[in-house]
């Protein structure tokens, strides 16, 4: 009976897991009763948006399965409520549930993909910003400080608005869920380029560096081969703590009426169809978008947060 050696490739998968489970990473998540149930949240959460189209019983989207006589009816347990609709329906007749988990797909799909757009801009520049120096770190930096000056949710408004201007009448202009990405992600990109600057200040002046210049590798491989990795641990907390603000900055623009619009519902959509309805009593109606939004950022802020302590050198 052969013994795969510990050099082999059926040991190194084995050897990577037997180090995760031997990990001090692992060790406080499962000592930690608050991070573990911010988790199974989190987990749960996530796993019903991306699961609406088998889980929820009705569809949002379908048009032709809404009747306005469904309109502001309660939830089920509520007098006057109907048993297909276990959270009540909105003012088109629509399932309240069904709509949350359709609701938070949209939410979700934007804030995670507007965060990936703005670490790979953040990163990438503040690479740039802190390998190369010069005149390329001062512009970098002064556009970064100017753009500190103003809120998140300004910056978002701002380019939300010049793109709707700008791509009026164009196919992209009908790209609602671009449009939110894009703003904001560049809403969010100062926080990652400021953190890979200062880390790459330190590391292009360590050996490995040294080494790797004398032995004729390109600045870019450098850079993207050699220093980004040991940049990594600050940015993948960084970008788990901003999940939660660019789900809060979505559910805010779509508030204000700037992102989605109704026939695409998400939480912040429900929530300001909802708050028109409030003080005629359909309170279900902003009450558990809003209930599902709270759940939902404060599991991944937690999380963030745990991440952030158990990662950040500077806090241990």
């Amino acid at each position: 009976m052969s013994v795969a050696s510990p050099l082999s490739p059926t040991a190194r998968p084995r050897g990577r897991i037997r180090r995760f489970l031997d990990s001090d990473l692992l060790y406080s998540f499962a000592r930690s009763p608050l991070v573990m149930i911010a988790a199974l949240i989190a987990l749960v959460l996530v796993c019903a948006a991306f699961l609406a189209p088998v889980l929820a019983p009705h569809d949002p989207y379908d048009l032709r399965s809404l009747n306005l006589l469904d309109s502001e009816t309660p939830p089920r347990w509520v007098k006057g409520g109907d048993p297909r609709f276990w959270l009540g329906t909105d003012d088109q007749g629509r399932d309240i549930y069904s709509t949350i988990l359709y609701g938070m797909r949209s939410s979700l799909l934007i804030s995670i993909a507007a965060v990936g757009f703005a670490l790979v801009l953040g990163v990438s520049l503040g690479l740039l910003a802190g390998y190369r120096g010069g005149w390329l770190d001062t512009m970098i930096m002064r556009i970064a400080d100017i753009q500190l000056t103003f809120p998140a949710i300004l910056t978002a408004l701002m380019v939300d608005g010049i793109a709707q201007v700008l791509l009026k009448g164009s196919k992209l202009g009908n790209s609602h869920y671009l449009i939110l990405v894009v703003a904001i992600g560049l809403s969010y990109w100062v926080q990652y380029a400021r953190t890979v600057r200062g880390v790459t200040l330190v590391e292009r002046n360590k050996d490995y560096v040294q080494a790797a210049r004398l032995i004729g590798l390109s600045q870019t491989k450098i850079m993207f081969q050699h220093v980004l990795p040991n940049v990594l641990s600050p940015v993948l907390v960084l970008a788990t703590i901003n999940l939660a603000l660019a789900i809060i900055t979505e559910a805010t623009l779509s508030f204000l009426g700037v992102g989605l619009p109704p026939s695409e519902p998400s939480l912040g959509t429900m929530i300001q169809i909802g708050n028109k309805f409030l003080l005629s009593g359909s309170w279900w109606m902003v009450a558990f978008p809003g209930a599902t939004l709270a759940a939902l950022v404060l599991a991944v802020n937690l999380l963030g947060d745990w991440l952030r302590d158990k990662l950040d050198p500077r806090l241990r």
